[in-house]
């Protein structure tokens, strides 16, 4: 049973004094200086573990089943779908939420797109549920001055974070999807997997609560299509993320 059911453009060198699309963040921040692998044509079982605070990209044919394992357990997932036979079909959050009613998705719920194609179906979850309202992270964020005076101390003044990301999920997504000749602009608002949100109703007001997601929790995803995926192991929560497509 799911633990929560409650609602409560240019290609820039990595090297020299190219700035890139991201003003130099990104440049040498995929596998130490790497551009991202293209993982277009893959053989199936596959199996790949994302490091934390970076990102991969990857075809899933249709018929054929992907998950995606938080593998110590808190970490954040933001998830992106393209139609891989039309980049410009991508997922969309509002149709996701309209097309069924709801706003929290779990085992048997779609992802679509904005012109209602149905990308994927989530075939079991773990979790339970999977944040629709939030947007992702970005270097502006972890960089801006209001970011950093809530940050800097706790309730007692201790420090809360000692490790701002240099990045965040926009520049590690833009970074993976690269060789498909995404442009940043062109990167969706994800379903953020494994992301619990507080939610209060009188004001309006949303929060991230830390997701108590545990060692091997998983979202199993069908594609209904040929799907582009991109997936960004979150640089807030700084972990690994273990991703399988299924032969079957």
């Amino acid at each position: 049973m799911p633990k929560h059911t409650d609602s409560g453009g240019s290609d820039a060198e990595s090297s020299g004094n190219h700035t890139g699309r991201y003003g130099g963040i990104r440049d040498d921040a995929y596998h130490h200086g790497d551009r991202p692998t293209m993982y277009s044509s893959l053989s199936y079982p596959f199996e790949y573990t994302i490091q934390a605070r970076e990102g991969a990209a990857f075809v899933v044919k249709e018929g054929k089943t992907m998950r995606i394992t938080d593998v110590e357990g808190g970490q954040i997932v933001d998830f992106v779908i393209y139609n891989n036979d039309n980049i410009r079909e991508r997922f969309d959050q509002a149709r996701t939420k309209a097309n069924q009613g709801k706003f929290l998705v779990t085992t048997g719920d779609h992802l679509y797109s904005k012109s209602n194609g149905k990308l994927m179906t989530i075939t079991a979850d773990t979790y339970g549920t999977h944040d629709m309202q939030w947007g992702m992270c970005n270097k502006g964020k972890y960089d801006s001055e209001a970011f950093m005076a809530v940050d800097e101390t706790d309730a007692e003044g201790e420090a809360k974070f000692e490790d701002v990301p240099e990045w965040g999920c926009w520049e590690s997504l833009g970074t993976a999807l690269e060789p498909w000749g995404i442009a940043p602009e062109d990167i969706p608002s994800p379903i953020n997997l494994f992301q619990t949100m507080d939610y209060d109703l009188e004001t309006g007001e949303v929060h991230i609560i830390p997701s108590d997601s545990e060692p091997g929790d998983y979202v199993d995803l069908r594609a209904e299509m040929d799907c582009l995926v991109g997936i960004s192991a979150c640089p807030w929560t700084s972990k690994p993320v273990k991703v399988e497509i299924f032969d079957d």
